[in-house]
């Protein structure tokens, strides 16, 4: 088996401590830009609805605003990109703020009936996914799934607060939740058990595992606060 930078085969689990499961959540996907005026309401829901049981949040950061004179420090090409595939997927057009609601339905993120709605009607996800602590970082446990399956990896920062200084918020201090800081595709396989190590995660960031079909519709996730 090739060993890579940031997957290894699976780790001796002497060290382990015991796995943490949740109950079958619902996965939130905002994205969003500092460049944004209408992105603080959206980004102030996040914040609210991560905080309910079973609801694993993400805000990506996208870079197609920071032409428009305020720079996001937290904006990657990555976002933008994972936004356009969701795009193209769901024949949806590229906004913000937009919310990406179980990879299979995309909404305007400060629209609260809506993403209330769209919660009250989720489905449980099919794949069991736990996330275990060792000293050498994070090991994933997948579930079998039927058909083909790919794997993220995220790390997030739980909150930041800007001062900016140009642009549509110029002004504004901006309290944002949740933000993705480096996110790493794992593997795509036929849908077998797999077992990941990952790589250890900075101090005060939480992690998230993602496991989505080729169409992206996400068929479970787990999240390792801080």
């Amino acid at each position: 088996m090739r060993r890579r930078s940031f997957i290894l085969a699976a780790a001796s689990s002497a060290l382990a401590l015991p796995a943490r499961a949740a109950a079958p959540p619902a996965v939130l996907e905002l994205f969003t830009s500092q460049g944004c005026s209408d992105c603080p309401p959206a980004d102030a829901l996040l914040g609210e609805l991560a905080r309910r049981p079973g609801v694993i949040a993400l805000a990506w950061h996208i870079d197609y605003w920071d032409h428009l004179g305020w720079r996001d420090p937290f904006a990657s090409r990555a976002a933008t990109e994972r936004q356009m595939a969701y795009a193209r997927q769901l024949g949806q057009i590229v906004f913000t703020p937009a919310l990406v609601i179980d990879g299979a339905a995309m909404v305007v993120g400060s629209q609260r009936s809506e993403i209330e709605a769209a919660l009250a009607n989720a489905a449980p996800l099919p794949v069991s996914v736990t996330l275990t602590r060792t000293q050498a970082g994070l090991t994933a446990d997948i579930a079998g799934a039927q058909g083909p399956v790919r794997a993220l990896f995220a790390a997030y920062d739980p909150e930041h607060a800007t001062d900016v200084g140009a642009g549509e918020n110029e002004g504004t201090r901006l309290r944002e939740y949740r933000i993705v800081r480096e996110a790493r595709p794992l593997a795509e396989w036929d849908g077998a058990p797999r077992r990941f190590t990952l790589p250890a995660i900075a101090p005060g960031q939480g992690a998230v595992v993602l496991v989505q079909s080729t169409d992206l519709r996400v068929l479970g996730a787990v999240d390792q606060p801080p």
